[in-house]
């Protein structure tokens, strides 16, 4: 009960930064802070409890001001990415968390131009997606390495080989 508190009261902290700071700072390109979050914990918590992260935050994004969308279409997004994110951890941890960082932009533009988003066309993706990408790629290992102090993420034991008679098979 109290790392679903916490993870709540952390989501909801990013999420009031990325509107009133990050979205305000002046630059092009920002970190998108939640999705990243969002993937941070998915990667410690696995697929199904990302998936359920991803989609309670997405939907808590969808609307939050300046909400200018359709309903539903972060919720669809992170749900997405948190389920990936948490099922690609089990392997390669740091690989996945990237990849998903730098993916999600990307499916983002992809789904709200299926939902006939006005402000997604081509060129606007051009424009955007390669700086948020590389913020999204800075900022993400700092994220993992926070949320894992912050909930003490225990790391999986190695299989120890098999010994038999003092040697090694």
């Amino acid at each position: 009960m109290g790392r679903n508190l916490g993870t709540a009261a952390l989501l909801f902290v990013a999420m009031v930064l990325q509107v009133t700071v990050l979205n305000r700072l002046g630059f092009a390109v920002v970190p998108d802070l939640v999705l990243l979050l969002v993937i941070a914990l998915a990667a410690a918590r696995g697929a199904a409890a990302g998936a359920v992260i991803g989609f309670l935050t997405g939907l808590a994004a969808d609307v939050l001001p300046p909400a200018d969308h359709v309903l539903g279409q972060y919720g669809l997004v992170m749900c997405l990415i948190g389920y990936v994110a948490g099922r690609g951890a089990v392997r390669a941890p740091m690989l996945t968390v990237m990849t998903c960082a730098v993916c999600a932009p990307a499916l983002a533009v992809g789904v709200g131009a299926l939902l006939g988003d006005p402000g997604v066309d081509w060129g606007a993706f051009e424009a955007v997606w390669p700086g948020t990408a590389l913020c999204n790629l800075v900022v993400a290992p700092f994220l993992v390495w926070g949320v894992n102090a912050l909930f003490r993420v225990p790391r999986r034991p190695r299989k120890k080989a098999l010994v038999l008679g003092g040697r090694r098979p």
